[in-house]
């Protein structure tokens, strides 16, 4: 079964896309579904990031990405259908703090690069000692804000990844998108730091609109509730 490139997992190997209990979607081993649950196949066996359950499936090990501790599991969780993610990926991840989600992007881009940018020098230390055994997982201390300050550090990317709670988010998106030419992006917006009086469902169509005026196309809008209060996930392509 061949689904679109951007649709659900980035894969030709789709053999079941059924969520009842004990189905398994399977697409090209880096990513299943259990339980409705997704996992990723570990790119560093036997250790875990965030405390997360190890799983065995046909002899390989599987970690579980709790939609609890990731917004992006959230969101898949939620029904996502845009996972611009594959094994040769090559990603710059915004706002990576400890590396819990990064690390899982690190398992599906597993022959490409995860470039993560935090300022947080605390959640820093930690991104640094997740990274140590990821080689694909670069730790860059920088402000997410400003690309400029790490362009050096970091090439080109196919997809941007935006996890940073301050005002002004779906610009932070389009500049990162545009200085390091990325086609795809995804942000989590989280509405109460755009502005707290603001009902979320606004806040989430005035940052639509922002990316739209950036020249991006949307492609799914969605919120994480209930794993999380008040966010959406936004993907978006950048129009050629």
């Amino acid at each position: 079964m061949r689904m679109n490139a951007w649709r659900i997992y980035q894969s030709a190997d789709v053999l079941s896309i059924t969520y009842a209990s004990l189905t398994v979607m399977r697409t090209a081993d880096r990513l299943r579904y259990v339980d409705g649950r997704p996992l990723t196949l570990s790119a560093d066996p036997g250790k875990r990031v965030y405390g997360e359950r190890l799983v065995n499936i046909d002899g390989l090990e599987y970690r579980e990405w709790s939609p609890n501790r990731s917004k992006l599991s959230a969101y898949l969780c939620s029904g996502g259908e845009c996972f611009p993610f594959n094994e040769k990926s090559s990603v710059l991840y915004l706002g990576a703090a400890s590396g819990t989600t990064a690390s899982h992007i690190s398992d599906v881009a597993v022959s490409g690069k995860v470039y993560c940018i935090e300022i947080s020098q605390r959640s820093f230390r930690d991104l640094v000692n997740v990274c140590e055994s990821r080689k694909n997982m670069m730790p860059i201390l920088g402000d997410a804000a400003v690309p400029e300050g790490y362009g050096f550090a970091a090439e080109n990317v196919d997809v941007v990844y935006q996890d940073v709670a301050q005002k002004g988010q779906a610009d932070m998106l389009a500049d990162n998108m545009e200085h390091f030419s990325a086609r795809y992006g995804m942000v989590a917006v989280k509405a109460r730091s755009e502005d707290v009086t603001a009902r979320p469902e606004r806040i989430f169509e005035k940052a639509k609109e922002r990316l739209t005026e950036r020249g991006m196309k949307i492609l799914d809008v969605r919120s994480l509730e209930p794993f999380e209060k008040a966010h959406a996930m936004i993907a978006v392509e950048a129009v050629r």
